[in-house]
């Protein structure tokens, strides 16, 4: 079995060409033909380019493509094609417009794509905090989980880390299962700690119930809404032509609102660590009841996080914090 190389490895056996495929070019809208691609931007996990087709009337028109490598690969690129498609529909100015995921014809090894629209953004400014958590609260608002539970059609991810999904039509248990799932991926890719262990044992067994199962006690409901399910600084930018914000790398799940704004807590942040942003957001979306425990709960959030970051970046100092 050939050894798994790592997207830098792959680069640097391409020699700065990006690795195009039929199949890429069959997925472009109608009327639009392939013209060029060219490598664009960096990403961990994938190969990003930029694609320049042309119009029947010679107007180019440029699209984002990312390519990633095996089963991995396939979960992360179809989990982002699904998160933008259902963003799309509802803020098609808040998310670029996604074309197509799919598989390459080339047999090996299994790759796989995501195509969207490419968009020039500002990806160092920080986002107007008012403008910003007004748009990412209406996203939350006028989202509708197909089966009004929690959960999703199909995995996504953070990062190249695979989200549990499943539905649930209780948010305590669906974030039980999502947590585990991530602590599991931990321990797997750092190696056991006994102290970590006793302290998930007891988050799930005592915390998660006191803190998220009042959420949905004494007939109280509690809306599934469609999650970013990866929102930091690093993963939005700023529409260079219309001033817009715009969301990109979705891995989305329908959750409790107040889920987004667990990373906002973790170490990794840095612009939406400020208090601004959360407190305008919930100008916009209030926190649910009961609301003096909304900061316990955004610390209960933010352990998914931080702990899917420490999975993902093994030895990492974050996994002691």
């Amino acid at each position: 079995m050939a050894p798994i190389l790592t997207i830098k490895q792959i680069l640097a056996q391409l020699n700065g060409v990006f690795p195009i495929d039929q199949a890429v070019i069959e997925a472009l809208p109608k009327g639009v033909t392939f013209y060029s691609v060219e490598n664009f931007g960096t990403s961990a996990w994938t190969i990003t380019g930029r694609l320049i087709g042309l119009e029947d009337d010679g107007t180019e028109r440029q699209f984002f493509v990312k390519v990633a490598y095996g089963e991995t690969g396939r979960i992360m690129l179809r989990g982002e094609y699904e998160s933008s498609k259902l963003i799309y529909e509802k803020q098609p100015d808040f998310i670029p417009e996604p074309f197509g995921f799919g598989k390459y014809h080339v047999a090996q090894p299994p790759t796989y794509f995501y195509l969207s629209e490419f968009v020039d953004m500002d990806v160092t400014t920080a986002p107007d905090p008012v403008e910003f958590t007004a748009r990412l609260a209406e996203m939350h608002k006028i989202s509708q989980s197909p089966t009004g539970k929690f959960g999703f059609p199909v995995q996504t991810c953070d990062g190249d880390r695979a989200h549990v999904v499943d539905w649930e039509e209780s948010w305590a248990t669906f974030y039980r299962n999502l947590l585990l799932g991530v602590c599991k991926l931990d321990l797997e890719r750092n190696g056991p700690w006994p102290e970590f262990e006793r302290a998930i044992d007891q988050v799930v067994s005592k915390v998660i119930p006191i803190l998220l199962e009042p959420l949905q006690a004494d007939g109280k409901t509690l809306k599934p809404c469609i999650i970013h399910g990866d929102l930091w600084e690093g993963n939005m930018g700023i529409n260079m032509e219309t001033g817009d914000t715009l969301l990109f790398d979705a891995g989305s799940y329908f959750a409790h609102n107040e889920m987004e704004l667990g990373h906002w807590r973790c170490e990794f942040s840095s612009v939406f660590r400020s208090k601004l942003y959360t407190r305008y957001y919930l100008r916009n979306y209030p926190a649910a009841e009961p609301a003096d425990q909304f900061d316990d709960r955004n610390r209960l959030y933010s352990l998914k996080g931080a702990i899917n970051y420490s999975a993902g970046h093994p030895g990492s100092p974050l996994r002691k914090t």
